[in-house]
């Protein structure tokens, strides 16, 4: 009897294993479906714009340090989507495309590696890298769109309120607007994005200039005040 009894649990068992198996099948298929079946049209596509800045032989070389605080933006700048602004105070977003890292994201990077690849500051880091740093650079990215402005196709426009604040008083040592545009070779997606790059090196170049230039004449004006 208890033989009996052991079997009818083994096949309970077994019957619940497999009805688990299923529900678990059956949940997991259609999530799988939302990928489509492989053909082009059902793949979207992520672009990763790779600016590469050339300093500009008149920036001075400096002694002291920077540090990049996080970027600010609006939720609607912000997004792996690409915005697109077809009319005056219309945004939309390109379907099946994307961007590999978020705006602020690219904002940042563009501007770092443009500073330590000039060889014209000594360091250069994220805030909260450990550095000893003797200014910050704050930046408020106000718009990454493609904006048709009447115009046939659309346009890269990156926008960029900047601020670089003396590290040991918080003073604002120089506060600038950038604004950086480069025409799309068509209204396709693809030559839309590929405008952000030369729009991206340009305001990251630009940023970049007016960092050490602002930041040393703060120096040579008010002496050292090294942060260490």
């Amino acid at each position: 009897m208890t033989t009996g009894i052991g079997n009818r649990e083994s096949g309970i068992a077994k019957r619940a294993a497999c009805a688990t198996f299923a529900l678990l099948v059956a949940v997991s298929l259609p999530a799988c479906s939302i990928l489509g079946n492989g053909s082009p049209r059902d793949r979207a596509s992520i672009y990763a714009p790779d600016p590469r800045i050339q300093a500009d032989p008149a920036w001075p070389d400096v002694t002291w340090q920077l540090a990049i605080a996080p970027a600010t933006a609006s939720r609607t700048s912000d997004t792996l989507r690409i915005a697109v602004r077809p009319t005056p105070g219309e945004i939309q977003v390109y379907r099946g495309a994307s961007w590999a890292k978020t705006p602020t994201d690219m904002l940042e990077d563009a501007v770092l590696r443009g500073l330590e690849d000039s060889g014209k500051i000594p360091a250069v880091a994220r805030q909260g890298s450990g550095i000893a740093a003797d200014f910050k650079l704050v930046m408020d990215l106000r718009r990454f769109e493609a904006d048709y402005a009447g115009r046939a196709a659309p346009t890269a426009t990156v926008e960029v309120n900047a601020k670089l604040l003396h590290s040991i008083d918080q003073q604002v040592v120089a506060s600038r607007t950038f604004l950086a545009t480069h025409a799309a070779a068509s209204t396709a997606v693809q030559d839309a994005a590929a405008s952000f790059e030369p729009a991206l090196a340009q305001i990251a170049r630009d940023i970049d200039g007016w960092v050490l230039t602002s930041g040393e004449a703060h120096i040579r004006v008010h002496g050292d005040g090294r942060a260490r």
